[in-house]
């Protein structure tokens, strides 16, 4: 019954993190989007930093480019397949579903199995497993049986899978459960921070972030506890600070645990690129990492900085600022995504004459790895 509790505590809570990280963007979270009256399904498509678009709206889902290519797919229950940045496929339309390249290999699914698709096409690793996830640091998180372990990039089964739960690697170790406890292995398998943790996060900047007795605090690489089990929300470290709030503000600490921006915001992400968004205590706006706000907002909604430019809505319609607080791609489309390999997705509703509202997002809806730019963590399900 323990570990059945911290399982279900576990994916609800990996649930709201994960769409706290999908929507990046801050403003009310109940206001509805104004929508027509005829059925709208957004067609997605690929612009530049002017603004051009260079790949044109006419996919019903679409992923951003990693590693040169993107994921697409044109229609409901067609085929994902793979495009380079002129629109063209590089990869045929055949799997049902396809994730990020990373190290040259992209998740695929046909069927009920997972593989692995090469970058000039062609499977390198046909699809046999359960369920799997995008490479990581070399090795990929693979599930049989109901236990999850890692293959390398050759499909080798490297560390067997015994594991209840697991998470990818970074910096070397992934963290693992075993008996509804986390703890941490490294590349070989090897348990190196012995599973006592009841939730337990990815590293980052020499450190992560842990669940135990009730909130969060942080390791190092050896298992030391260097930041005591304090907070109630806890996100990694990112550029030297990590966001992390006693109760309902938050503000943001360093590696030693003390608060350099004291918790004042109702919410706020991590810093990407020197700043950090930031919304609450009659203030709204970019601030800097000394806390001082630095691009006042007079939008709807707002979000992260990515390669120097950050998604706004005005009503119904989203845009870029740069960060002088300028628009730098006036708002004009139905929905964006932060700009990757120098193109961002954009979404325009192709509108038809039936009544109702059909509005599909432009993300595949299943990878677990978020922008670091725009990562956001919650407190646990459950927790008081």
């Amino acid at each position: 019954m323990k570990a059945s509790v911290a399982f279900v505590t576990r994916i609800l809570s990996l649930a709201c993190a994960w769409v706290a990280q999908e929507a990046c963007a801050y403003g009310n979270p109940n206001e509805p989007v104004p929508s027509s009256p005829l059925v709208e399904t957004a067609r997605w498509g690929y612009i530049d930093k002017t603004g051009k678009i260079v790949v044109n709206p006419g996919f019903l889902e679409a992923r951003d480019f990693s590693e040169g290519l993107a994921c697409v797919r044109e229609e409901v229950g067609g085929k994902c397949g793979f495009i380079d940045k002129t629109g063209q496929y590089v990869i045929d339309p055949a799997f049902d579903y396809a994730g990020d390249f990373s190290g040259g290999l992209a998740l695929v699914r046909v069927g009920r199995k997972y593989g692995y698709v090469r970058r000039k096409g062609g499977m390198a690793i046909e699809p046999k497993f359960d369920e799997a996830w995008d490479f990581s640091e070399g090795l990929a998180l693979v599930k049989v049986r109901r236990k999850w372990g890692y293959i390398d990039e050759k499909g080798n089964m490297v560390i067997t899978p015994s594991f209840d739960w697991a998470h990818d690697f970074s910096e070397g170790l992934a963290a693992v459960e075993i008996d509804g406890k986390e703890g941490y292995v490294d590349r070989t398998g090897k348990i190196v921070i012995k599973p006592r943790f009841d939730l337990a996060g990815n590293f980052s900047e020499g450190v992560a972030r842990v669940w135990t007795g009730g909130n969060w605090g942080y390791i190092n690489s050896v298992g030391k506890m260097v930041i005591q089990p304090r907070f109630r929300v806890a996100h990694d470290f990112s550029e030297g600070l990590a966001l992390a709030s006693p109760g309902f503000k938050k503000g943001f600490i360093d590696k030693k645990g003390e608060y350099v921006i004291k918790p004042r915001f109702d919410r706020a992400e991590d810093f990407s690129e020197g700043l950090s968004a930031a919304w609450g205590g009659g203030e709204a706006g970019h601030i800097d990492k000394t806390g001082r706000k630095v691009i006042q907002w007079h939008f709807d909604y707002v979000s992260c900085f990515s390669e120097g430019l950050a998604r706004v809505r005005i009503r119904d319609k989203w845009g870029f600022i740069d960060k002088a607080g300028k628009m730098a791609i006036e708002p004009r489309f139905d929905e964006v995504h932060n700009f990757s390999g120098g193109l961002a997705r954009v979404s325009i509703l192709d509108a038809r004459t039936v009544r109702g509202t059909q509005h599909i997002s432009g993300n595949f809806g299943r990878s677990r790895r978020s922008s670091r730019a725009c990562r956001h963590t919650t407190t646990p399900a459950g927790a008081k």
